[in-house]
């Protein structure tokens, strides 16, 4: 499986005041390249990784859940990437919402994370038992949910988030 390379174009500063600022940004880019992809066999649902990342999974499989950070690849198009407010979950009677607000696949860079609980690792293949990514997603990283760290008891979010939870029957906080 060959790996695609993800090239981000990012505008990087280094720190200045404000009137110098112009002068002083440049252009670099970023380039990652995915460590595997979703794969959805049947019902099962894996994160297969290339095999030089399997040393990485060391200890993962004392960790419950797993953040796993992937890439929107069927949304990449330069005119979506310029989209920054949306109706959050496609519902018009949401409010307008600016994109960095919401967990819509609309975004300058298509970066996404989905909280997966981890059912078994083995080898360079971790099995959770859910994403919301299709079969083939590129996967960028993962990392462990660490109880504790990874809360916030006084988290607050908008009106719409508790009405599309209801409406949808999901837990997540909505897209």
């Amino acid at each position: 499986m060959a790996l695609v390379s993800l090239i981000l174009s990012v505008m990087l500063s280094s720190p200045a005041s404000v009137a110098d600022e112009a002068s002083t940004i440049e252009e670099k880019y970023l380039t990652m390249q995915p460590i595997g992809h979703v794969r959805k066999p049947e019902d099962r649902t894996l994160i297969v990784l290339d095999e030089k990342y399997q040393p990485g999974l060391l200890g993962l499989k004392d960790f419950s859940h797993i953040y796993v950070f992937w890439w929107f690849d069927r949304n990449d198009t330069p005119e979506k990437r310029q989209v920054l407010q949306v109706h959050p979950r496609g519902n018009p009677e949401n409010p307008l919402t600016g994109v960095f607000a919401t967990r819509s696949p609309m975004r300058p860079n298509l970066i996404a994370l989905t909280l997966c609980k981890v059912a078994s690792v083995r080898d360079n293949v971790v099995e959770v038992e859910e994403i919301d990514a299709f079969d083939g997603t590129p996967v960028l990283d993962i990392k462990p949910f660490i109880p504790g760290y990874d809360s916030a008891s006084d988290a607050a979010a908008p009106d719409w988030v508790e009405r599309e939870r209801e409406r949808c029957g999901s837990k997540r906080e909505g897209e």
